[in-house]
């Protein structure tokens, strides 16, 4: 059932001037704690039963977050919309993902301070940061501005959009269950292959659409975007960065360690490494296409049948 874009943008402004309360556990806390469970209780046996028993999970974990926000969804009305509003603004981030990735900015900029921007970096990447100058901290953090503003912002409004409640919880449920057991190593190479799947099907669209507000709200990005999105392992996080990478004129991407490990990653754009400012400018590249969202919201609530 689709929402109603005016109670759409209404939770992302919400979310946005109030964040989620830090005293309260969020709902993706209860989805975690969940797949730790069927992951200890399932993810055992050959190659085949892991897979199945992945899917099984999935089926699960995204079941009841969608039964859940279906169930809702049928129930909040009149007065009770305002519940859907608040429960809405849990399954997005912009607020959060502004935060983060300004704690980093604002350690590089004005004097570099890189031992609290590595600190700061490292609570928003999986990569590790004590030996990063000030372009691979502010490579870093432009990276997962982009990527995340598809996974916490994009792809939230679209499926809270196309489906409701239950389009959002679903996909929150789903990108939970990437993010934790959705990987190419041992032990996740079968248990979490139809996570990662069902991930990869979900950000399909909103990667993309993603990646064009970059490049529309800096008037450039779309040629890098075009050309490099494809280098990325995944299908979708690509198309994000690569606009970023174009958007700014500088190149993201490139080797990275990972626990210790050395990964050489592809790279993203032709320009310099980023700088502490090429970090402060994307961060008001992110802002104006969460402006450009919230106003095609506005539009679309306007045109929406009453």
């Amino acid at each position: 059932m689709a929402a109603d874009p005016w109670i759409v943008l209404a939770a992302a402004a919400v979310e946005g001037v109030f964040g989620y309360p830090r005293r309260l556990p969020h709902p993706v806390v209860w989805i975690g704690a969940a797949l730790r469970r069927l992951d200890a209780a399932l993810n055992r046996g050959g190659d085949v039963r892991r897979r199945l028993a992945g899917v099984l999970t999935l089926l699960i974990v995204a079941g009841l977050a969608g039964g859940a926000g279906w169930c809702l969804d049928r129930s909040l009305h009149g007065w009770a919309l305002i519940l859907t509003i608040a429960l809405g603004s849990t399954g997005l981030a912009a607020r959060s993902l502004y935060d983060h990735v300004a704690a980093v900015s604002k350690a590089l900029d004005p004097d570099t301070n890189l031992p609290a921007a590595r600190a700061a970096v490292a609570m928003i990447v999986g990569r590790d940061t004590a030996a990063l100058d000030e372009g691979g901290v502010a490579a870093a953090a432009l990276e997962s501005l982009a990527e995340s503003f598809n996974d916490g912002v994009v792809a939230p409004l679209f499926w809270f959009l196309l489906g409701g409640l239950a389009g959002l919880f679903a996909y929150k449920a789903v990108n939970t269950a990437d993010s934790m057991i959705g990987h190419r190593e041992e032990p996740y190479r079968c248990f979490g292959w139809a996570a990662a799947r069902t991930d990869d099907l979900m950000n399909l669209i909103p990667a993309r659409i993603a990646g064009g507000l970059i490049a529309l709200v800096a008037g450039r990005g779309w040629k890098v975007m075009l050309r490099d999105a494809g280098k990325h392992a995944s299908p979708n996080s690509g198309w994000p960065e690569a606009a970023m990478a174009g958007a700014l004129g500088v190149r993201l991407g490139g080797p990275a360690s990972y626990d210790g490990v050395p990964h050489d990653r592809p790279s993203f754009g032709d320009g310099p490494r980023p700088s502490a400012l090429d970090l402060t400018r994307g961060l008001g590249l992110y802002l104006r296409a969460c402006a450009v969202l919230a106003a095609a919201l506005a539009v679309g609530g306007l045109l929406w049948p009453r």
